[in-house]
């Protein structure tokens, strides 16, 4: 029975040892990658602007239209919707993170310039002429490539704020993570993807250290404690977690049943991403306290953590020694938890506070309010990860301690910010890929991991040549995007409770 297990994937222990022992890239190149997705997406909304001949006919249709890509009617439009969509949206983004990583800082330039020529575009469509060339020159710089929008442009330019608009900036910022999510979790496994974006070994900031902790913010910003929504008691609490404990057994007997590459140092021998998910929703469904409180909770639990970890607990959980019991040998991710409780709590307080609070004052606010708050609270959290890493302990996914709770509010914050000025773009406001991500993200990433195990268990991604690799990578992201759209096409949605 072992040796034909073993047989599934001989290269195990290639692969275990490819991920292991990595130290992250610095925290400007995450910043700079984590705004790559974000300004792409809003690049491919400005393409989908209307033509310079509708540019003076500015009738309430024109305008609803505008608000998303009108979702083609047969089967043949809509596929060639999205494969513009994955080349606009999913291409760029997959190629920033392999074969144009070396130039990450030059490609952020060429991409700021790209989305200032097309809030340009915006400003001034009444010249057509203007517009159709400015067009032509945003296009081509969003196929070179990466980041940032200018602060000061934006405050120059005037507001087109939708109502409602929070909303779907919300949920695409939902989409945006779980597009990197998707591409990473593959990608990694190939030589073509840097070694500095993969998880670290221990302290560090690598790009993928993100993903558990941006999954746990995201839920808690829109969650029902965010949206003062009464709390829950034990049976349903457990009922509505019992679909994530039961996929963290599924993916633990499936990983061993195939004789799985597996990181112990990750989560430890059997515990796994969604057992995290599962405890932190467990745990905070069950207290019963305002969402206005739960930040102040959150931060009296990561301080207290953060403590126990300086007093020695920090080398008990890097240590490789292990024990018989179950919590030593699960003793990452079971200590890890209270550090994502916390930034969960911190992550509902938010939420209530910036989008789902008393919804007269909110309406009254606006989105402008909510956008300049997100923009500050994104830089506040940078400064603060900055101090903590250098004059407390360095951030450290692998524990959650407090630096890496800061960085995961920072750098999503970012990307929600950069997003929130998709009104000085133009464009539509969302498009037929995001849609069919946003319509079932949990069933994407779940057929994004058979995906990858089915690809890392019949072909050796060690060895594969840079070419082929981009072109697996390229066709993976393909069938996600096809499948998913079919889905979101026949009104399929895979919820689970």
């Amino acid at each position: 029975m072992d040796s034909r297990a073993k047989s599934f994937n001989p290269s195990k222990h290639l692969k275990e040892e490819f991920v292991s022992n990595l130290t992250g890239s610095s925290m400007l190149e995450i910043a700079a990658l984590s705004t790559i997705v974000p300004v792409v997406v809003l690049l491919r909304h400005s393409l989908s602007s209307r033509s310079p001949s509708d540019l003076g006919h500015k009738d309430a249709s024109s305008k609803r239209n505008r608000d998303s890509l009108a979702s083609p009617k047969s089967w043949r439009d809509y596929m060639a919707t999205l494969t513009m969509d994955y080349l606009c949206i999913i291409v760029p983004i997959l190629l920033s993170f392999t074969v144009l990583s070396e130039w990450t800082y030059l490609s952020t330039i060429l991409l700021t310039f790209s989305l200032v020529l097309s809030a340009a575009i915006e400003s001034i469509g009444q010249d057509a002429f203007l517009h159709s060339w400015l067009e032509r020159m945003s296009s081509i710089l969003l196929l070179t490539q990466v980041l940032i929008v200018s602060c000061r442009f934006y405050s120059s330019l005037p507001s087109r704020v939708a109502p409602n608009s929070l909303r779907t900036d919300i949920s695409l910022y939902r989409v945006c993570m779980m597009i990197v999510t998707c591409l990473c979790i593959l990608a990694v496994d190939f030589r073509i993807f840097p070694r500095r974006y993969a998880k670290t070994e221990t302290f560090g900031t690598g790009l993928m250290d993100l993903g558990v902790g941006s999954f746990v913010l995201a839920n808690a910003l829109v969650s029902r404690q965010a949206r003062n929504i009464s709390s829950m008691n034990l049976m349903t609490a457990l009922r509505n977690t019992s679909p994530l404990i039961a996929l963290g057994f599924g993916r633990l007997v499936s990983t061993a049943g195939v004789d799985y590459q597996v990181h112990v140092g990750e989560y430890g021998v059997h515990w796994n991403f969604f057992f995290t998910l599962a405890a932190v929703s467990l745990l905070t469904s069950l207290i019963n306290i305002s969402p206005k409180n739960c930040g102040i909770l959150g931060f009296f639990i990561l301080i207290g953590y953060q403590s126990c970890l300086i007093q020695g607990l920090n080398f008990y959980l890097i240590s490789s020694e292990r024990g018989s019991s179950i919590i030593s040998q699960n003793k990452e991710g079971i200590f890890s938890i209270f550090g994502y409780w916390g930034m969960y709590l911190v992550g509902v307080q938010l939420g209530n506070y910036l989008f789902f609070g008393n919804q007269t004052s909110a309406s009254q606010r606006g989105k402008e309010w909510a956008r300049r708050r997100v923009w500050i609270i994104a830089l506040l959290f940078w400064l603060l990860t900055i101090l903590l890493d250098r004059h407390v302990e360095r951030a450290s996914r692998r524990m959650c301690n407090l630096a890496y709770v800061t960085l995961v509010l920072a750098q999503n914050f970012q990307v929600l910010a950069i997003l929130m000025l998709s009104d000085y773009v133009g464009g539509s406001k969302s498009s037929i890929l995001e849609d069919a991500f946003n319509r079932n993200l949990l069933g994407s990433f779940l057929l994004a991991n058979v995906l990858t195990g089915v690809v890392n268990l019949f072909f050796e991604t060690l060895f594969a040549s840079p070419l082929t690799s981009l072109a697996i990578l390229l066709l993976y992201a393909y069938v996600l995007s096809v499948i998913t759209g079919t889905l979101e096409f026949y009104g399929i949605r895979l919820k689970f409770w």
